[in-house]
């Protein structure tokens, strides 16, 4: 097997004793900064106190509110002069989250996306566009410099403004794509709406993420296309993309282990579960100098994936981003995730690109509204052939999350988009 980095193929001991080491050394450097050293010698563990991965639990989890309470640059763990680069949250909701990377940071992280990259078959031969968002979000210039790395001619055509990467796209015959999953559907129409097949255009793999979507979703960017689509998962906290990618088997993503230290717990206890059980993904940054971060909480849920891969890669395995434990919601006394409702509704090829769930009250009690986008072909005046599709979602997403929807068939490319994504859930039931 041909791969981009030796340690692809180390074993399951081999990375252990590595992870071990970096640790080590991770936890050396976080107390370089106030916040760790105080929060580590609160929680008794010193220099030498760490004899074994085990010992991982002994240290106390980073959340969210902590990298915000820190802000701008509590976390650094190196002189501000060693800083080439910062990325942060958009902190439209509060304080944002900003993380540091010096030169050496920058070029390891370079390395991991260039990694994922190669491990599903991009080469130098292959022409790059990145069709993500650039500034100070990570999932553009990361995946770029990625790409740079293994040598991909690059096209930083940014989101948005379908028909300029539909043309960009043709002259340069761009075979790869960074993209998120929803525009993918909007960039399909976009081609339709011109005339053309989409299966006609040059792409032949695409890099899929930023978006948490169904394996329903996958399919169908892939016949949109007929490509092949990879999901990508990565977060700002531990550098951005690059964390764990699927590998050309698509069954599940690998996470690099001589980089991090992955863990899934009760999102309620903080206790790991056992693999094959959904919990709450919990990340350490094993090669960071500028600002490690220790048992960082991503609320992001997951399950690790029992056995090992058929690529022959040691490195372990999780499913795609199953939700967050942050959006579940609770109607009529039943837990529902969003993509309970995309995994249902993507399966009707009626479907267009997006879809809104709406939590209200309607002064009796909670209720839930789904509105969905139709297809132009489908969307059409024959009222009872519509009606008849409404009442079958309606009874396939009472089947699945056990609440009826009051569902609503809207025309396409008619729901809110922010910043490029769809989006997913609006609670509205406070302003009742």
């Amino acid at each position: 097997m041909e791969v981009f980095n030796a340690a692809e193929l180390w074993s399951r001991e081999r990375i252990a004793e590595t992870q071990l080491t970096r640790l080590k050394a991770t936890l050396a450097q976080s107390r370089k900064c106030s916040f760790y050293r105080e929060r580590l010698d609160e929680a008794g563990i010193g220099p030498d106190s760490i004899r074994s991965l085990d010992d991982l639990r002994r240290i106390p989890f980073t959340t969210k509110q902590d990298l915000r309470s820190q802000y701008p640059t509590g976390l650094l763990c190196v002189p501000p002069s060693e800083i080439v680069r910062m990325h942060c949250s958009s902190g439209t909701t509060g304080t944002p989250v900003a993380i540091c990377h010096t030169q050496n940071d920058i070029n390891a992280w370079a390395d991991l996306m260039a990694r994922c990259m190669h491990m599903v078959g991009v080469r130098r031969e292959d022409v790059f566009q990145n069709m993500s968002g650039y500034g100070l979000f990570t999932g553009g210039l990361g995946i770029h410099f990625g790409a740079e790395r293994l040598g991909c001619m690059t096209i930083p055509a940014g989101p948005g403004n379908s028909r300029r990467q539909i043309k960009l796209a043709k002259d340069f015959r761009t075979t790869v794509a960074h993209i998120l999953p929803s525009y993918a559907l909007i960039l399909g129409e976009h081609l339709r709406n011109m005339g053309e097949d989409p299966r006609d255009f040059p792409l032949r793999i695409a890099l899929v993420g930023a978006e948490p979507y169904t394996e329903e979703f996958r399919k169908r960017i892939e016949e949109l296309f007929d490509m092949k689509a990879y999901n990508s998962y990565g977060l700002s906290e531990m550098n951005g993309p690059g964390v764990g990618f699927e590998c050309l088997e698509q069954n599940g993503l690998h996470i690099w282990e001589d980089a991090y230290i992955p863990e899934i717990v009760d999102p309620d206890t903080g206790e790991p579960v056992p693999d094959g059980e959904v919990g709450e993904l919990v990340m350490t940054s094993l090669c960071r100098q500028g600002m490690p971060i220790l048992r960082y909480r991503t609320r992001d849920l997951t399950r690790f994936l029992p056995g090992p891969c058929v690529c022959g890669r040691a490195h372990r395995r999780m499913d795609r981003i199953l939700g967050r434990a942050d959006d579940m919601f609770i109607i009529k006394g039943v837990n529902v995730y969003p993509m309970q409702i995309e995994q249902v509704i993507m399966t009707f090829k009626e479907v267009g690109q997006s879809y809104l769930i709406l939590l209200e009250n309607d002064g009796i009690g909670d209720v839930m509204r789904v509105q969905v986008e139709i297809r132009d072909e489908y969307f059409v005046e024959d009222m009872r052939a519509l009606q008849s599709l409404q009442k079958v979602i309606a009874q396939r997403l009472r089947d699945e999350i056990l609440v009826t929807p009051r569902v609503e068939l809207v025309e396409s490319n008619s729901l809110p988009r922010v910043e490029g994504k769809a989006v997913r859930v609006q609670d509205l039931r406070a302003k009742k």
